[in-house]
Protein backbone atom coordinates (compact mmCIF):
# COMPACT_ATOMS: atom_id res chain seq x y z
CA UNK A 1 0.00 0.00 0.00
CA UNK A 2 1.15 3.76 -0.84
CA UNK A 3 1.95 5.85 1.95
CA UNK A 4 0.18 9.20 1.85
CA UNK A 5 1.07 12.35 3.85
CA UNK A 6 -1.43 12.69 6.81
CA UNK A 7 -2.57 15.81 5.68
CA UNK A 8 -3.33 14.94 2.29
CA UNK A 9 -5.77 11.71 3.48
CA UNK A 10 -7.77 14.28 6.28
CA UNK A 11 -8.27 16.51 3.31
CA UNK A 12 -9.90 13.79 1.40
CA UNK A 13 -12.33 12.28 4.16
CA UNK A 14 -12.80 14.92 6.58
CA UNK A 15 -15.99 15.63 4.42
CA UNK A 16 -17.44 12.06 3.70
CA UNK A 17 -16.28 8.96 5.56
CA UNK A 18 -18.13 6.09 7.27
CA UNK A 19 -17.89 7.21 10.36
CA UNK A 20 -18.72 10.76 10.96
CA UNK A 21 -22.24 11.42 12.51
CA UNK A 22 -23.83 14.86 11.33
CA UNK A 23 -25.92 16.49 14.03
CA UNK A 24 -28.21 19.62 13.13
CA UNK A 25 -27.88 22.67 15.30
CA UNK A 26 -30.96 24.26 16.65
CA UNK A 27 -30.96 27.11 15.06
CA UNK A 28 -29.85 28.35 11.59
CA UNK A 29 -26.69 30.34 12.87
CA UNK A 30 -25.75 27.40 14.46
CA UNK A 31 -25.14 25.12 11.71
CA UNK A 32 -24.19 21.36 12.15
CA UNK A 33 -22.23 19.13 14.52
CA UNK A 34 -19.89 16.86 12.99
CA UNK A 35 -18.65 14.18 15.36
CA UNK A 36 -16.50 10.63 14.64
CA UNK A 37 -17.49 7.44 15.68
CA UNK A 38 -13.63 5.98 14.47
CA UNK A 39 -10.91 4.18 16.29
CA UNK A 40 -8.31 5.88 17.25
CA UNK A 41 -10.33 9.24 18.34
CA UNK A 42 -10.27 10.15 21.35
CA UNK A 43 -12.96 13.24 21.56
CA UNK A 44 -15.63 11.54 18.86
CA UNK A 45 -14.78 14.99 17.02
CA UNK A 46 -14.23 15.38 13.19
CA UNK A 47 -10.63 17.03 13.35
CA UNK A 48 -7.77 16.46 12.11
CA UNK A 49 -6.08 16.64 15.76
CA UNK A 50 -7.96 13.42 16.85
CA UNK A 51 -8.86 12.03 13.26
CA UNK A 52 -7.54 8.21 14.24
CA UNK A 53 -7.89 7.98 9.99
CA UNK A 54 -5.65 10.85 8.81
CA UNK A 55 -2.84 10.65 11.50
CA UNK A 56 0.11 8.05 11.19
CA UNK A 57 0.40 8.09 15.07
CA UNK A 58 -2.81 8.03 17.41
CA UNK A 59 -3.45 6.92 20.59
CA UNK A 60 -6.86 4.92 21.67
CA UNK A 61 -8.42 3.91 25.07
CA UNK A 62 -10.83 1.17 25.16
CA UNK A 63 -12.80 -0.92 27.75
CA UNK A 64 -11.95 -5.02 27.64
CA UNK A 65 -14.48 -8.02 27.84
CA UNK A 66 -13.37 -8.29 31.28
CA UNK A 67 -14.26 -4.91 32.21
CA UNK A 68 -10.82 -3.61 32.05
CA UNK A 69 -9.44 -0.56 30.24
CA UNK A 70 -6.48 -1.10 27.04
CA UNK A 71 -4.61 1.87 25.69
CA UNK A 72 -4.18 1.03 22.05
CA UNK A 73 -1.36 2.85 19.30
CA UNK A 74 -0.66 2.36 15.98
CA UNK A 75 2.76 0.85 15.04
CA UNK A 76 5.31 2.02 12.51
CA UNK A 77 3.48 -1.28 10.13
CA UNK A 78 -0.05 -0.04 10.93
CA UNK A 79 -0.49 1.50 7.45
CA UNK A 80 0.07 -2.08 5.11
CA UNK A 81 -0.70 -4.72 8.16
CA UNK A 82 -4.05 -3.72 9.22
CA UNK A 83 -5.26 -5.21 12.67
CA UNK A 84 -1.34 -6.30 13.32
CA UNK A 85 -0.56 -3.20 12.92
CA UNK A 86 -1.72 -1.67 16.53
CA UNK A 87 -0.54 -2.52 19.89
CA UNK A 88 -2.49 -2.61 22.87
CA UNK A 89 -1.36 -2.61 26.54
CA UNK A 90 -3.29 -3.26 29.40
CA UNK A 91 -4.38 -0.74 32.04
CA UNK A 92 -5.52 -2.80 34.86
CA UNK A 93 -3.13 -0.98 38.10
CA UNK A 94 -4.57 1.25 39.97
CA UNK A 95 -5.49 4.44 39.13
CA UNK A 96 -2.89 6.78 39.78
CA UNK A 97 -0.14 3.91 38.32
CA UNK A 98 -2.21 4.11 35.09
CA UNK A 99 -2.22 8.03 34.97
CA UNK A 100 1.50 8.34 35.24
CA UNK A 101 1.76 5.09 32.65
CA UNK A 102 -0.48 7.24 29.84
CA UNK A 103 1.47 10.36 30.55
CA UNK A 104 5.07 8.25 30.41
CA UNK A 105 3.60 6.60 26.48
CA UNK A 106 2.17 9.80 25.49
CA UNK A 107 3.68 12.81 26.65
CA UNK A 108 7.57 11.52 27.67
CA UNK A 109 8.36 9.76 24.39
CA UNK A 110 7.14 12.35 22.19
CA UNK A 111 4.32 10.07 21.07
CA UNK A 112 1.66 12.32 20.67
CA UNK A 113 2.27 14.52 23.59
CA UNK A 114 -1.18 16.98 22.35
CA UNK A 115 -3.38 14.34 22.97
CA UNK A 116 -1.82 13.65 26.96
CA UNK A 117 -5.22 15.43 28.31
CA UNK A 118 -7.92 14.17 26.13
CA UNK A 119 -6.50 10.46 26.73
CA UNK A 120 -6.48 10.90 30.30
CA UNK A 121 -10.17 12.55 30.30
CA UNK A 122 -11.11 9.42 27.72
CA UNK A 123 -9.48 6.66 30.88
CA UNK A 124 -11.42 8.61 33.11
CA UNK A 125 -14.58 8.14 31.75
CA UNK A 126 -13.56 4.20 30.98
CA UNK A 127 -12.38 4.04 34.48
CA UNK A 128 -15.87 5.13 36.40
CA UNK A 129 -17.43 3.01 33.59
CA UNK A 130 -16.07 -0.24 34.25
CA UNK A 131 -16.61 0.76 38.11
CA UNK A 132 -20.40 0.89 37.51
CA UNK A 133 -20.58 -2.08 35.51
CA UNK A 134 -18.30 -4.46 38.15
CA UNK A 135 -20.80 -2.46 40.70
CA UNK A 136 -17.86 -1.24 42.30
CA UNK A 137 -19.22 2.42 43.28
CA UNK A 138 -20.41 3.01 46.21
CA UNK A 139 -23.74 5.03 46.41
CA UNK A 140 -23.81 8.44 48.61
CA UNK A 141 -25.96 8.75 51.16
CA UNK A 142 -29.51 10.90 50.64
CA UNK A 143 -29.08 14.16 52.83
CA UNK A 144 -32.65 14.28 54.10
CA UNK A 145 -33.59 17.53 55.05
CA UNK A 146 -32.15 19.80 57.59
CA UNK A 147 -29.57 17.65 60.49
Amino acid sequence: MVSAPDSLVWELVKNNNSFMKKKNGRTSRSGSIRFSVERGNLASMSTFKYSGLANAKTVDITTTPDKRAALIIKTKKAGTSGKAGKASIALNKDFRRTDKRIKSLAKDTYYRPDLTSAALAKYTKVYKANRVAKKVVKVAPVKKGRA
